[in-house]
This record gives C-alpha cells, structure tokens and sequence, in this order.
C-alpha cells in the first residue's frame, strides 16, 4: 500500500493542514521486521466531504488498518477515547506525538454531550475500536445495542472455508443424481419421493451457500478510484470517475480474477481515449474527460461496461497496424466490429510512443484470455471523437449453476438454463438455407442454426427426431440442433484440463447419475463461431 498515494487522494477531495508521523512504534534497527509496518499517521484533514467519504478511501484496505475519525477540535470525543483508557497513558503519547496540547484535554463535558459523541467516533477493521501505539493494542470493546443485534450480524469467514462448503455441496448434488438414477431404474417411488424432496432441500441450500460467495462490485470498485486519479495526474489529465451500479453482486472469485483486467482496461482508456485538456476544448469538449465504470445483471449473467468520452478508437490506424504485423490480410475485408476486436491482438498497440503506462502492445490480449477463462465475453465499440465503449459479460457464478441436458451423437451435453429461450422439434418446414449457411424460422424470425453433432464429428445415433434449442446471449440468438432432450438438472462445473482447454465451445464437464461425463457448452464461443461462419 502506497500512503503518499492515499495523502494524494485525500488532498483532492480537501486539504490535509497536519499531517505529522507516528515514529515511536519503531523498534531497533535490528528488530525490525521487514514485512510489518510500524509507522502511523495523525493528520487534520479540512473538506466537504462526508465520513462515509473519507472512509471509503480506506474501504479496500480495511482489514489491513486500525483506522479512527472524528471531527476536528472534537474534544469531547477525545476525552471520551481517553476517559476509557485512563490506565494507559495515552493522553502522554497523545501529547508526545500528535498534534495535541495540554489544553486540549482540558475541556468539561457533560452528559448529553456524551451521549452525543458516541456517534463521532468511527472505527474500521472490527466491531471494536483499536489503536495500535508502542507495538500494544489499545481496545475498547463497543456496549450491545439490542436493536441491532436483532437485525443482523457480520460474521469474518476465511474464503477457503466457503470454497471448501461449495465443492462439498457439489458433490451433494452428483451423489444425489445417482439416487435418482437408482430410484428410476427400479420403479422404487418411495425412493424416488425421498430423492426429490433431497433436489428440493439441496437447491434451497445451494442457493443460501452461493449466497455467500456472493459480494457487491462496489467493494472491488472503489479502489479503482485512486488508480484512475494517479494515472490521470501522471499524464496531465483531469478526470471524472464515475461509478453505476456498485450494488450489483456477483461470485467473489469472479471479482478477485477481475480486478486486474478492470485496470488494465481502465487505464487504457485514461491513456488513449481520453484528450489532454487543451485538445478536448479545441474539439468543443468539456477539459475534464468522464470515465464511467458500471455494472448491471441482465439475462442471468452480470454485465461489466468501462465507457469515456474520448477520442475513441481511430479504426484505419488500428487496421494498419494489424496488417503491419500480419494478423490480418491487407485484402481482407472487415466490419467496424471485427477491427475494434484487433486491439485484443498480441503486440497491437496505437500508441505513438511507449510509456510505463502503455504502448508495448502487451495487456489487452491477456485481458481478453481472462475473460475467457472466467466464461466470459469482451466485446467493443466505438465512435470517433464521442468515445469508446468496452462491454464484459461474465456469468454469475463459477461453481454449480442449473442446466439443460441434452445429447448429440454419443455425447451428452448441457445448456446453461438461464440461457436457454425455448425448445422445439426441427422440421423440414422450418429449416431453411441462407447462402450455403444453415438457418431456422422461428416464427417469422430467422436464426442462425448450428448442428451440434456435425460440428463436433459426432456418429449418427438418433435419427427419428431432431430438436432444436433456441440460445440467446446478449443481443444474439442461436439454434443448436441436438437428437434428444433429457430436461433440467443442477450442474457441477467441473474443469476438463489442460488437454481440453482448446476444445471450441466447451467450458467445463459435470458428472452424471450414471457416472457419465456430460460436456458443458460454452455458449458464447458457439455464439462467435455461428455468426463467424454465417457473415
């Protein structure tokens, strides 16, 4: 953690008056551990900001500090602090190293403003307040409040432990498949009764547990705050950060795995989309550029956008730069979406000149392969001189979801069910050819259809009906042409290896009843293939 960084955020939003280093919890030289920090900070900082404010400049590293605010020339609250720890001279060490005298402690108080301050002081990292002073933790353990202890509580769980819940509860759910598969084959209905009210309990369960996993983007977002801000004083910039939608949730490891893409990204746009001041006003632009970043659900996945208003992506430089270095042909004919889609290409890079920032060509495509690997999408857009748009579409969850089985050929695969829009048989009627591509009418609509059995080489097993299963994702929909349809059931994504992890379009696998291996579709990757083939 960088402090000065900190000072400078908090500089921006007002003015730091004092600000004077707590030197005295530093031991001798020789037992000093390097990776311990010993110094601490007592500043007077004068703004207009709120509390909340200056604590969620602290927020992503709250576990990591002992943090208290209170107002300035507060001395109630001081004496308060002081009257509950009269045994330890901290008025001493108070006076010895912060910015207090002797007359600030002389101050009467009485009891209604006693009552007052009780809300003055705020404390972060634990339902206690602590302040740690010559290597000893001073703690003042907070008096129950009935009320909220009815409410609700906050219990500190170590993520490895829901990790280790989540993979067991999976685990459930396929010995509880081969239940079922058991009660079917013997006609057993008691069995069968007993199992069902088992998928009920186990999906109710499911949920609460996921649950769990499941935290606000916010909280990974405000630390995006300091980081746009360093990086736009670096390059002599002014901007305008913006954050939408930090109540969304989604799965912590999605977050963590997150985070660096997200500043990668939003450098970028710091970097390259947005003008220097001078430029924008030339351009009849505000001098202060706007990033924004949001997030919103939105068809069962979670949608991530990082938006600015600047010059956006120059598509002729980005084509010439990616026939220079032979990813594409200087012959091929591209669309606006395709060439905005190069920048994710190794060693592509706009940039006139290399910084410590960008410029190297190398980020935008190790982005991209995270995205992937978390069964996301990263699509772009863009507009010249109004800004660039770059959308992530990442699904909820990584661990159990509810799918769809179906089988094509010998193999049984399964279709995320948040995913899937209707099931229909395939019939010659409906099924048309749209140059040499096959396509499918859906009641005057016409989709893009994908045979899953000829795409993976499968055998011919089934040929008394075909089914289609209609797909859609974002703006696109797809049907995918399968032999039979075996209906819902909760799903344990399991991964596939290293010796699967190019097969196109397959995300995962999940074990059966039967103790089958049932492939999970990778949706989006079979969305970009069917669309590919049919332009």
């Amino acid at each position: 953690m960088d402090i000065i960084s900190i000072f400078r955020f908090f500089n921006k939003m007002g003015e730091i008056l004092i600000n004077i280093p707590i030197t005295s919890s530093i031991p001798n030289l020789e037992n000093i551990d390097c990776f311990k920090t010993y110094i601490g900070f007592e500043f007077d900082f004068e703004s207009d900001c709120s509390k909340d404010d200056i604590l969620e400049i602290f927020e992503f590293v709250e576990d990591d500090v002992d943090l208290l605010v209170f107002k300035h020339n507060d001395t109630d609250s001081l004496l308060t602090l002081l009257k509950h720890r009269e045994n330890e001279n901290l008025k001493e060490i108070l006076i010895e190293n912060c910015s207090y005298n002797e007359e600030s402690f002389e101050i009467k108080q009485t009891p209604i403003i006693q009552e007052e301050i009780k809300q003055e002081i705020i404390e972060v990292k634990t339902p206690s307040t602590q302040l740690t002073i010559n290597n000893e933790t001073i703690k003042e353990e907070p008096k129950a409040n009935p009320e909220i202890a009815k409410k609700s509580f906050s219990l500190r769980v170590d993520s490895s432990k829901v990790d280790l819940l989540i993979n067991k509860m999976g685990e459930m759910v396929i010995q509880n498949a081969k239940l079922m598969q058991i009660a079917e084959q013997n006609a057993d209905e008691d069995l069968e009764e007993v199992s069902e009210g088992i998928s009920l309990l186990l999906e109710e369960i499911r949920e609460a547990v996921m649950n769990i996993r499941m935290v606000q983007v916010k909280d990974s977002f405000v630390k995006f705050k300091r980081i746009v801000n360093d990086t736009a004083n670096k390059l002599g910039k002014d901007i305008d950060f913006i954050i939408e939608g930090g109540d969304t949730e989604l799965d912590k490891s999605v977050v963590e795995k997150l985070s660096d893409p997200l500043v990668h990204m939003l450098r970028n746009s710091i970097d390259h989309g947005v003008e220097m001041p001078d430029v924008r006003q030339k351009n009849g632009k505000s001098p202060k550029g706007v990033v924004y970043l949001r997030a919103y659900p939105d068809s069962g996945s979670i949608i991530i956008e990082i938006q600015d208003d600047g010059a956006g992506i120059n598509k002729n430089v980005v084509l010439q730069k990616a026939i220079e270095n032979g990813v594409v042909d200087k012959n091929q004919k591209l669309s606006d979406k395709q060439i905005y889609k190069l920048i994710f290409e190794a060693g592509l890079s706009t940039a006139q000149e290399v910084s410590d920032i960008s410029g190297r060509g190398v980020g935008m495509d190790v982005v991209k392969r995270n995205i992937e690997e978390l069964r996301g999408v990263i699509d772009v857009d863009s507009s010249e001189n109004k800004g660039s748009k770059i959308t992530i579409r990442l699904p909820l969850t990584l661990a159990i979801i509810d799918g769809f089985l179906v089988q094509a050929g010998e193999t049984k695969y399964i279709i995320p069910l948040d995913l899937i829009s209707e099931c229909m048989e395939l019939t010659p009627e409906c099924q048309t050819s749209v140059e040499g591509s096959s396509t499918i009418n859906v009641r005057g609509e016409v989709l893009p259809l994908l045979d899953i059995r000829s795409f993976y080489n499968e055998k011919v097993i089934n040929e008394i009906r075909k089914n289609v299963v209609i797909v859609k994702y974002g703006n696109y929909k797809v049907g995918l042409q399968v032999d039979e349809l075996f209906g819902g059931q909760q799903t344990v994504i399991k991964p596939l290896g290293e010796i699967f992890e190019n097969v196109p379009g397959i995300s995962g696998g999940s074990i059966l009843g039967t103790g089958d291996v049932a492939l999970i579709f990778d949706i989006p990757r079979l969305l970009e293939y069917r669309i590919k083939q049919g332009e």
